[in-house]
């Protein structure tokens, strides 16, 4: 079965860092492109990057400068590093395996940033 698995969140004060990582498994890894999503408290989910099995990487406004994506496909693993980080980052953050025909979510790591 697939099982898609985050860590690495916690409570940073602002202008901070985290590294959050996914592990992948019951997927042929190198198929997917991998992203991270997040959903703040009373807001929708909403994308916040992604990297193509190729390593073609693409963020959102909100974070570009701030976060990098990156993969390891011998681990069948994707991380997100977030320096500088915000009150505003503060949410629940998933990570997602997509093809055309699949789509597959985690359960979510919590990132707070408060002081």
């Amino acid at each position: 079965q697939v099982q898609l698995v985050e860590s690495g969140g916690g409570l940073v004060q602002p202008g901070g860092s985290l590294r959050l990582s996914c592990t992948a498994s019951g997927i042929s890894f190198t198929a997917y492109t991998m992203a991270w999503y997040r959903q703040g408290p009373g807001k929708q989910r909403e994308w916040v990057a992604s990297i193509t099995s190729g390593g073609n990487r693409n963020y959102a406004g909100s974070v570009k400068d701030r976060f990098t994506i990156s993969r390891d496909n011998a681990k069948n693993t994707v991380q997100l590093q977030m320096n500088s980080l915000k009150p505003e980052d503060t949410a629940l953050y998933y990570c997602n395996a997509w093809t055309a025909l699949s789509n597959y979510w985690g359960q979510g790591t919590q990132v707070t940033v408060s002081s």
